[in-house]
């Protein structure tokens, strides 16, 4: 029945080969999986600019590529923040985070806080906050990977969720870090490509005029305001006059997004598979001159959609489709192989990112709670980590696909993405950065900050208007915890700290933590067998 349902387009065929190149990618990768720090790090074999387009690979996801496109379109400036944001993120984790995190590390995040505190609280509670962070993550890509797939082969939302979760297993369970590696450096190369092309194909539309173009942009509206409003002005989603608590939920965006990303577990475990601090710093660089180029080209998507398209066609009924514009952009400018071309792109941003995020939460699981809580720390058997992790990937896919199937094609994933940005930086970065640059800090204050941001970040977004209750019946006014849960997150380590006793071991180590974290001596080395 569902065979039947499905036609076979360009689309369907680029999407197919594509697929069919990550499975041979996949079936390679596994016969190099020898080990734990092979499946967990690839075994730190990855070259700088290598990693650098993982990085990029892993970080341009659903939210950027769909999402934003038609939260531009929609919103106009306001939604273009979306991408200033998550540019300007990766100077915090160049400046403050990827060095350290290499050179004291091992796999995971909780790596660098177990260094110093009691492992199995201390791992527990990372643990959980990876797997929270990295579902709410996933569900986002979820929702984009249902709209892509069900334009493009035409079956229905949810089958078409529950297929892009049983791809990614494969990549994950079978294939480890090497292969998400080299899905998400391929799918780097094809965005990139593909939103050249898309941007050009714009720029066409408007005699590859700039000029032409932003005057074009400030007469597109699609907010539907009498009189039209120019998509250059602000305001159009946090101004006061659209909603009262729009300027605070933009502050509030704004400190998710900023300070998220270097607590976004996904992006930090990717250090791990560099040989040495120095590449991971060059990594950033070039992860850093990839994004920058991406997010400057989001603006010809979204509001190349609004200069094109008619409003009718980026709409289910009467709600915005912001996940389908660049997409219905690419077929309404360059055609049905050109759609082929961006929605297999499109596909394969959701599935790199969805295998990172994966991998990310099944290492924290079998690495940190089951090796270090569950088993005490005792050695465990590398094959049972892996083992371990593999069966993790399963239930995490599971909850992701059911949770991101009720929420429906509609929900935009750029703002899902913003929630998983504020909980990262409510509860990991906080005791990421005492953990490197405070003395005193001591497993009190980790487990006090993760909890604290975690549940302040957590209850606040059930209860904001996107929440359990609903627009009207919020209990807490802005759509973004992160100007509340952030600050929670520091005091939570902060007092945790202070009003517990000091514990020697912690501060004995912090001299040799930061020597460490410094000159890279004592770090995990690459395999031999790379």
């Amino acid at each position: 029945m569902l065979l039947s349902a499905i036609q076979f387009t360009p689309a369907l065929g680029m999407f197919l080969a594509f697929v069919a190149l990550t499975l041979v990618i996949t079936w390679l990768s596994a016969r190099k999986a020898k080990g734990s720090a092979a499946y967990f790090a690839a075994g730190r074999s990855i070259k700088g600019w290598q990693n650098g387009l993982a990085v990029a690979g892993d970080y341009m996801s659903a939210a950027s590529f769909l999402g934003i496109s038609g939260m531009i379109a929609f919103k106009g400036y306001d939604g273009f923040m979306y991408s200033v944001g998550f540019l300007v993120a990766y100077l915090t984790v160049l400046l403050l985070v990827a060095e350290p995190l290499r050179n004291a590390g091992k796999y995971t995040m909780a790596d660098l806080l177990a260094y110093r505190m009691s492992p199995r609280p201390v791992r527990a509670m990372a643990s959980l906050s990876t797997l929270m962070v990295s579902t709410i993550y996933m569900i986002a890509q979820m929702v984009g990977a249902g709209g892509i797939i069900k334009e493009l082969i035409h079956i229905e939302f949810a089958p078409a969720v529950i297929g892009v979760g049983v791809l990614m297993l494969v990549y994950v369970v079978f294939g480890g870090m090497l292969a998400t590696t080299w899905v998400q450096i391929i799918k780097a190369v094809l965005l990139m490509g593909g939103a050249f092309a898309l941007s050009w194909l714009v720029l066409g539309k408007h005699d590859y005029s700039l000029t032409k173009f932003f005057t074009a942009v400030g007469h597109a509206d699609y907010a539907g305001t009498a009189p039209p409003k120019n998509l250059l002005d602000p305001g159009m989603k946090y101004g006061a006059s659209v909603n009262p608590w729009g300027p605070l939920d933009f502050i509030s965006l704004a400190l998710g997004l900023v300070l998220g990303t270097a607590g976004l577990p996904h992006i930090l475990v990717r250090f791990y598979t560099v040989p040495d601090a120095k590449t991971a710093r060059v990594s950033v660089a070039w992860a850093i001159g990839v994004i920058g180029v991406f997010y400057i080209l989001t603006t010809f998507f979204g509001f190349g959609a609004a200069t094109v398209l008619p409003k009718p066609d980026i709409m289910i009924g009467a709600k915005e489709n912001t996940n389908m514009v660049a997409p219905i952009l690419a077929k309404a400018l360059g055609g049905e192989l050109f759609f082929a071309f961006i929605s297999a792109v499109a596909f394969a941003t959701i599935l790199a990112v969805v295998a990172g995020l994966t991998m990310s939460a099944s290492t924290s699981f079998a690495h940190d709670f089951y090796s270090n809580v569950m088993k005490h720390g005792k050695d465990t058997a590398p094959e049972t980590e892996v083992k371990v992790a593999r069966i993790t990937a399963f239930f995490v896919g599971a909850v992701s696909i059911g949770i991101a199937i009720k929420m429906g094609p509609t929900a935009n994933a750029a703002f899902l993405v913003g929630l998983a940005f504020a909980v990262a930086a409510s509860a990991n970065l906080p005791v990421i950065l005492f953990s490197i640059f405070w003395k005193r800090f001591n497993t009190a204050g980790a487990v006090g900050g993760l909890a604290t941001g975690l549940a302040s970040a957590v209850i606040l977004i059930l209860l904001s208007p996107n929440g359990i209750f609903g627009k009207e019946g919020a209990l807490f006014p802005l759509e973004n915890p992160g100007i509340v849960s952030i600050p929670l997150g520091f005091l939570g380590a902060y007092l945790g700290t202070i009003f517990s006793p000091r514990d020697p071991n912690a501060e004995a180590k912090f001299a040799e933590l930061n020597f460490r974290a410094q000159t890279g001596l004592g770090a995990e080395k690459a395999s031999s067998g790379h």
